[in-house]
């Protein structure tokens, strides 16, 4: 007798989680049960499936095999529910977002809070992290990344261009070095990344400028906006992000002008999903939008 779907869907979860008591969480039971069912999937399969290691539960080889049969059957099920429940109504169930801090905190809140308010039945739910979200292990269901992935079993769709420029708090400028040029910049505190912690190649703005020394530096946007508008140094921010603090202006304007993107992520089979298809339409939809509203107000 086969692997049964309850068993998978506790392989599952610690395989996105890597800790049997996160899986616990996710899955409403006690680590102790997780673990059990665990085990007798082991058993079942006649091979170990995690290996534990300080930093929490790794796959193995035959996990990872493992792996690629329960996301599939994972998605039969939902594609057989979907058709069950229709696609006249609202949307309904979990999905669940992997984004950078910067979108995350300045565009997915009010998006998501738009989708949320038009589809009450669905739980929406955002993983903000600064660094690349991994959809193999079902991190998350789609994810919104800044640059296109070169592998994988993955569906890429652009959503929109963004901007950013150097910006400072007018405080901060009113006592700080005169700035004409960009080669100024070396008399102001910058503010950026930390260099060996980025994550993309897209996100390292400040390469652009000449600038070899960052003074308050964090692998977080959000961490460098609030340093940018409480005045103490100048750095390179989204321009949706602007209207959401006062007292920041655009730095050398004409000097530096940044425009990237925003790329939404998915699994290939995902395609399948009328339920993932409207949510992802509404979803790009809505980030254009919000873009398009908030930059035309920086």
């Amino acid at each position: 007798m086969g692997p049964q779907w309850d068993d998978l869907r506790v392989f599952l979860a610690v395989a996105r989680e890597e800790s049997l008591s996160a899986a616990g969480r996710r899955l409403k039971v006690d680590p102790a049960t997780v673990g059990r069912r665990v085990a007798r999937l082991e058993a079942d399969i006649g091979a170990p499936l995690f290996v534990k290691s300080p930093s929490g539960y790794a796959m193995t080889d035959a996990g990872q095999r493992l792996l690629v049969h329960a996301v599939r059957i994972e998605h039969s099920l939902e594609e057989a529910a979907q058709e069950m429940a229709g696609s006249g109504g609202g949307l309904s169930g979990q999905i669940r977002i992997g984004a950078p801090d910067g979108v995350a905190n300045y565009l997915l809140p009010q998006v998501c809070a738009r989708i949320s308010r038009d589809n009450p039945d669905l739980e929406i739910q955002i993983v903000a992290l600064p660094r690349v979200v991994n959809l193999s292990k079902r991190e998350a269901d789609l994810v919104i990344a800044v640059s296109p992935p070169s592998a994988g079993k993955l569906t890429v769709q652009k959503i929109t261009d963004y901007k950013l420029h150097l910006v400072a708090a007018r405080w901060y400028l009113r006592n700080a070095p005169k700035i004409d040029a960009l080669d100024d910049l070396k008399d102001h505190v910058v503010i950026g990344y930390i260099p060996d912690m980025i994550f993309d190649k897209e996100l390292d703005y400040l390469n652009e400028t000449g600038v070899e020394r960052v003074q308050l530096a964090s692998n977080s946007a959000s961490v460098q906006f609030n340093w940018i508008r409480g005045g103490h140094g100048i750095g390179i921010v989204h321009d949706f992000a602007l209207p959401s603090a006062r007292g920041l202006v655009k730095v050398l304007e004409d000097d530096l002008s940044l425009t990237r993107s925003f790329y939404l992520i998915r699994h290939a089979d995902d395609r399948r999903l009328e339920r993932m298809n409207r949510f992802a339409a509404a979803l790009c939809d809505g980030i254009r939008a919000e873009v398009a509203k908030l930059e035309a107000s920086a």
